[in-house]
C-alpha cells in the first residue's frame, strides 16, 4: 500500500526538551514514531536539527525540523508513491533529499521519524510483528527465523537481550561530582528476560536501601535515565556500592557490571589528559589537581576495575579522537568488551575506521546518532562481520517509544542499555522485550553469558 500522508509534530522528551514525533497514514492505518535526543553527544554524530530561538525553549524547538517533515519529506514521498515496505529505497530518498553527509539540511531527527515509521508500517503491511520485521529488513534470518531456508548465511537470530540496567548516574547526566557516567549491571545469570527484570530491580532496590543508609535518603534522587545519583567523586566507590548491593540481593556471580565513562566528557585537548574532576572549575580552590591523568594512567585504572570487581564492559574509555589510546588498550585487555559510542556513533564509515584500527570490538548502536534504519543496520551488519559485539541503546532524552525494544531483538545483538528499571520511557522497552519474550513463548531465547555474541555456536 502507498504512503498516503506523513504528519509531524512537536513532542516533549523525557528532559522536557522539544523532539520530533510522526505520524504516517498507509491504507491500513496510522502508525507513529518519536525521536530520542542525547546530552553527550559525538561530534561526529548526524546533525539534530533545533531551532536555535533563544526566545523559545532555550533555543531548543524543532520546529523546523517538523516543518521539513510536513513541507518536504512527507509531500515528496507520497508524490513518489512510494510503499511502506520499500525501507531501503525511502531511506535512501530521504538521505538524497538531505544532500548532506551529516543531514544538516533536513535534520536526523525529521528523518529518523519518518524512517521509523515507515518501519513500522512495512511490519504491519507484511502482517509481521516489528522485530519480524526488523530481522527480514536486515537478513538476520538465523535461529528462530521464519525464513526456513539456507537463503542467508548463518547470523545470530532472533534472540532476547541481557538488559544493561544504568542504576548510578553519573557524568553529564547527573548534578553530583562523578565523573564516570554510568554504571550499569547485567544480569547475564539469568535464565530468562523476565528472570533478568527481576534480578535488576532487585538489585536496584537493594542499592537504594545501600545509598540510603551511607548518605541519607537525599542521595535517592536520580539522574536523567533513572539511576541513582549520590555525591559520590570516585568511580570505586560507585562500584563497591554495586557490590554491595548484588550481594544484598544474593546475586554475587550472576550480574556483571559495565560502564559507560563517557571520557570525551572529560578530556583536556590541550593538555592530551583527562579530568576526572572535571565538574570542578580550574578556578576552584577545591579541585583535585591529581585527577588530572594520562591516557596510560586512565588505562590502568580501567584495569583495575577490571581486576577488583565483575566489570566485564567498558563503553568510550577514551576521547573520540584519541585512536592511539583506544588501540592500545585494545590490545592489553583484549577479554574486556571495549565499546564504541562517541568514538563510532553508529556510522558504517567510522565503525571501519575502528576495525581497521582495532580500537574496539563492540558497537554501541543509536538510531539517532546516524539517523536512518536502514543506515543502523548497515552498521550493525559492518560491526557483526567483523567479529564485533552490538549494544543497541537509548538516549539519555527518551522518549515513551518503545522501537528499540524490537530493533534489539530483531537484530539479535544480545545485549540493549535503556537506563535503569525506572521511569516509564525507560520501562517502556524493558516492558516491550517481556511482551516479546511472551509472545515467542517456548522459542525465546535469552542471550545471558552469551550476550556479546549471542547464539553464535547455534
Amino acid at each position: 500500500m502507498p504512503i498516503l500522508k506523513v504528519h509531524a509534530r512537536q513532542i516533549f522528551d523525557s528532559r522536557g526538551n522539544p523532539t520530533v514525533e510522526v505520524d504516517l497514514k498507509t491504507g491500513a492505518g496510522w502508525f507513529r514514531a518519536a525521536v530520542p535526543s542525547g546530552a553527550s553527544t559525538g561530534v561526529y554524530e548526524a546533525l539534530e536539527l533545533r531551532d536555535k530561538d533563544p526566545k523559545k525553549y532555550l533555543g531548543k524547538g524543532v520546529e523546523k525540523a517538523v516543518d521539513h517533515v510536513n513541507k518536504i519529506i512527507g509531500p515528496a514521498l507520497v508524490r513518489e508513491n512510494f510503499c511502506e515496505t520499500q525501507q531501503q529505497q525511502i531511506d535512501e530518498f530521504m538521505l538524497k533529499l538531505d544532500g548532506t553527509e551529516s543531514k544538516s539540511n533536513l535534520g536526523a531527527n525529521a528523518i529518523l521519524g519518518v524512517s521509523m515509521a515507515v518501519c513500522r508500517a512495512g511490519a504491519a503491511a507484511r502482517g509481521l510483528p516489528l522485530y519480524r520485521w526488523i530481522a527480514e529488513l536486515a537478513g538476520n534470518h538465523g535461529a528462530n527465523s521464519t525464513c526456513g531456508t539456507s537463503c542467508h548465511p548463518p547470523t545470530p537470530g532472533i534472540v532476547l537481550p541481557v538488559p544493561a540496567f544504568n542504576v548510578i548516574n553519573g557524568g553529564s547526566h547527573a548534578g553530583n561530582r562523578l565523573p564516570m557516567q554510568e554504571f550499569m549491571i547485567l544480569p547475564v545469570g539469568a535464565s530468562s528476560f523476565t528472570e533478568a527484570m527481576r534480578m535488576g530491580t532487585e538489585v536496584y532496590h537493594h542499592l537504594a536501601k545501600v545509598i540510603k543508609t551511607k548518605y541519607g535518603a537525599a542521595a535517592t534522587g536520580v539522574g536523567d535515565e533513572g539511576g541513582f545519583a549520590p555525591d559520590i567523586a570516585d568511580a570505586r566507590e560507585g562500584l563497591e556500592l554495586l557490590k554491595q548491593a548484588i550481594n544484598s540481593a544474593g546475586y554475587e556471580g550472576k550480574i556483571a557490571i559495565g560502564m559507560d565513562v563517557a571520557s570525551s566528557e572529560f578530556y583536556n585537548e590541550e593538555k592530551k589528559m583527562y579530568d576526572l574532576d572535571f565538574k570542578r572549575a580550574d578556578t576552584d580552590p577545591t579541585k583535585d589537581k591529581s585527577k588530572l591523568v594520562t591516557p596510560p594512567q586512565l588505562a590502568d585504572i580501567y584495569k583495575g576495575f577490571v581486576k577488583d570487581y565483575p566489570v566485564v564492559s567498558i563503553e568510550d574509555a577514551f576521547d573520540q579522537n584519541d585512536w592511539p589510546s583506544w588501540t592500545a588498550f585494545h590490545a592489553a585487555s583484549p577479554q574486556t568488551q571495549l565499546v564504541g559510542d562517541d568514538l563510532t556513533v553508529t556510522n558504517p564509515k567510522r565503525v571501519q575506521m575502528a576495525i581497521d584500527s582495532k580500537a574496539c570490538n563492540c558497537l554501541l548502536l543509536k538510531v539517532n546518532q546516524i539517523g536512518s534504519i536502514t543506515e543502523a543496520i548497515k552498521a550493525w551488519k559492518t560491526s557483526w562481520a567483523a567479529g564485533w559485539g552490538v549494544m543497541v541503546s537509548h538516549r539519555s532524552g527518551e522518549t515513551e517509544d518503545s522501537f528499540i525494544a524490537d530493533l534489539v531483538v530483531g537484530l539479535g545483538t544480545g545485549q540493549i542499555k535503556t537506563g535503569a528499571p525506572c521511569r516509564s520511557e525507560r520501562l517502556a522497552k524493558y516492558n516491550q522485550l517481556l511482551r516479546i519474550e511472551e509472545e515467542l513463548g517456548a522459542a525465546a531465547r535469552y542471550a545471558g553469558a552469551k550476550f556479546r555474541r549471542p547464539l553464535n555456536d547455534a
